[in-house]
């Protein structure tokens, strides 16, 4: 079909409507470069697409840089320690007084509700919802262009660059040529079964707590509002995990030995989501950027994805406006590399806190992985570098990275 509207033109077309997308285009408008998003999915949607909840300080502050930290300054939970749980005992890590700095819990659906809203309604500034996009134009031209549907109609928009954050599905990365893309991929033998109850959380803390049946974990939304974690199988359907096997893995899972009690309440969501490690780089293709998930991918455990992402705009969005307000291309040309460090930093340590936390089915892993376990909750030197890595201080210079594996040797 040929296109039904003349093209439109911007100068930074931005695919998705996520954090990494609104967040740089809010960074682009402090810049002064003008942004379009594009969206597959409506609006409603888009806002209830429960993801990752925890944010780093960094993140915190700038979602207020932006002006878009009012609601999280009233209602998120604002934490200075997570608890890891072995053997029926909890343990408390206290990250403020380890690291300096706190974490925050605040849902990303509310995080993307917070920034359409400052887009859309406050600022007037375009996102297009319901807009897949068909594919990427000339992504090495000086002008590339993205072609999508709107409306039962087709359309293109003409762009001086073109950033895909788009996700992990997107066409975004399958632009850019398989002789010129190297991808990293490590999948686990598990999911993670989410669920969403309506309760009251259970406990002042998030809750890692390992057991010879899985992970169990406790996390929160709101003071009404509880998420809760198992590990299963990777092939874990609903049907067989209905909600009275959910409450009774989560129970068993959870248990301690002083009789801590699990708060029940009905569930109003329920996920099965593949644990994954992904990498792509470059990250960069002529004026095709990648950022957040569409680069890459890490394992829920280490509550980076989000941050993840932010951290890729924040070097992203001043590269941009100097490569197209001064024809300036020195940022941009380094922008892979400069990503590739926090990127592998959050790889490094999502992966060692999944093989920490989660029981292995080998019995030779699962006992050196819980020796390893139990020396990081009983020596201070080691439980202040796992709070320096939950809160991200550690990012992104991968020289200040401590190898996989070794973190609980270090006290």
């Amino acid at each position: 079909m040929p296109d039904s509207l003349a093209p439109r033109r911007t100068q930074v077309a931005i695919i998705g409507a996520g954090p990494a997308g609104l967040i740089l285009a809010q960074l682009l408008r402090q810049h002064g470069v003008d942004s379009v998003i594009l969206e597959a999915k409506d609006r409603g949607y888009v806002e209830a697409r429960i993801r990752a909840g925890v944010l780093e300080q960094g993140t915190v502050d700038l979602l207020h840089h932006i002006g878009a930290g009012d609601r999280l300054a009233r209602e998120a939970l604002v934490h200075d320690s997570f608890e890891l749980r072995v053997d029926g005992q909890p343990h408390i890590i206290k990250i403020q007084y380890l690291a300096g700095v706190p974490m925050t819990v605040y849902g990303q659906q509310e995080v993307v509700k917070d920034l359409i809203a400052l887009r859309v309604d406050r600022q007037r500034e375009p996102v297009l919802f319901d807009a897949p996009v068909l594919h990427i134009a000339d992504p090495t031209s000086d002008q590339p262009s993205v072609v999508y549907q709107h409306g039962g109609q087709r359309h293109t928009l003409v762009a001086d660059v073109v950033v895909a954050a788009d996700g992990f599905h997107g066409v975004g990365r399958n632009t850019i040529p398989n002789s010129i893309l190297n991808c990293y991929q490590r999948d686990y033998p598990f999911a993670w079964l989410g669920v969403m109850a309506n309760v009251a959380p259970s406990s002042e803390h998030v809750i890692y707590s390992r057991h010879t049946d899985g992970l169990g974990m406790l996390s929160m939304r709101s003071p009404t509002l509880t998420r809760l974690y198992l590990q299963v199988d990777r092939d874990a359907t609903r049907e067989q995990w209905p909600d009275a096997r959910i409450w009774e893995h989560l129970h068993r899972r959870l248990a301690t030995d002083d009789g801590w009690q699990l708060n029940e309440g009905p569930i109003i969501e329920f996920s099965v989501a593949p644990i994954r490690a992904f990498v792509a780089e470059p990250m960069r293709h002529g004026r095709l950027f990648l950022a957040g998930d569409s680069a890459h991918i890490v394992p829920p455990t280490g509550a980076k994805g989000l941050n993840l992402a932010v951290r890729d705009v924040q070097v992203l969005a001043p590269a941009l406006a100097a490569l197209i307000k001064d024809n300036d291309s020195r940022l941009a040309d380094r922008y892979s590399e400069q990503c590739l460090k926090h990127v592998w930093w959050a790889q490094y340590f999502s992966c060692w806190m999944t093989e920490l936390v989660h029981t292995p089915s080998d019995p030779m892993a699962h006992a050196i992985s819980l020796a390893e376990l139990r020396t990081v909750i009983s020596r201070p030197g080691a439980q202040m570098l796992l709070a320096e890595n939950y809160v991200g201080l550690s990012a992104p210079s991968p020289a200040s990275a401590i190898a996989p594996g070794t973190l609980a040797q270090l006290a």
